[in-house]
């Protein structure tokens, strides 16, 4: 007859259920697989794989006895370390649509704002067209991997240990919130000087000729010019995104 003590399970489980509980908060919070469309049921699959995947890369961890304290604070550490890094994709994502933000405002558009029922929120045009543009981005430049790659390395840089909190001071995710205007007018910086030279034009021509209704003529002048500016600029969306992405993901590396 088989028969297996409670060290052994320990033993066995140990190496799994850690990277997994981590795996599963990152993919909770983390855009494009953490938004309302992809089924709960498909990121614990993931999650499951990835963490049976990364597991031998990983540093070895103590087996602790999941009936205590130190146990749950372990549990916490690894749903903080992996929401704490899906934060930091979003706050990438999150500066991306700022910048959608901005542009619209300058355009006239933000008063076309809708519901979005991925996020939740109201949204403008302009930014959830650069919240769009930058998810296919990040899909394509196999950004996904560069965030399961950092995941894997944070086990070496937080690792499971009897001090669940430390990563919090070392990462200080309260100062991540900066990333999302400096990025957000970076991008958005030629856009709203470009619009604001229209707008100064505009402005001389009310003035030579009172007898034309700029108000008439405005907004489409504004629109068009906005439109092609994000032609023009789109382009250059992944440079700062990249930066951005991987300046965030070094706090786990």
């Amino acid at each position: 007859m088989v028969s297996f003590t409670e060290a052994q399970i320990l033993e066995w489980i140990t190496p799994f259920i850690w990277p997994f509980l981590r795996v599963l908060a990152l993919f909770t919070a983390m855009p494009v697989l953490g938004t309302r469309t992809v089924p709960a049921r498909v990121r614990i699959g993931l999650a499951a794989l990835v963490a049976f995947a990364a597991q031998p890369s990983l540093p070895a961890v103590t087996p602790v006895p999941l009936d205590s304290p130190l146990a749950f604070a372990l549990v916490v550490q690894q749903v903080l370390i992996g929401l704490a890094l899906g934060f930091a994709v979003r706050v990438a994502f999150a500066a991306i649509e700022f910048a959608g933000e901005l542009v619209g405002l300058q355009m006239g558009l933000n008063f076309a704002g809708f519901f979005d029922p991925i996020s939740a929120a109201t949204a403008t045009a302009t930014s959830r067209f650069f919240g769009t543009t930058i998810a296919w981005l990040f899909i394509v430049i196999n950004g996904h991997l560069l965030v399961i790659a950092a995941l894997a390395q944070s086990f070496t840089a937080f690792p499971v240990g009897p001090e669940p909190f430390a990563f919090l001071k070392t990462a200080m995710p309260f100062r991540w919130g900066a990333e999302i205007f400096t990025t957000g007018l970076w991008i958005a910086l030629p856009l709203i000087a470009m619009l604001l030279f229209v707008n100064l034009v505009l402005g001389a021509i009310s003035r030579v000729a009172p007898q034309i209704n700029i108000f008439a003529i405005g907004f489409p002048v504004t629109l068009g010019v906005g439109l092609l500016g994000i032609l023009l600029t789109l382009p250059a969306m992944q440079g700062p995104f990249t930066m951005a992405l991987e300046r965030l993901l070094a706090q786990f590396q």
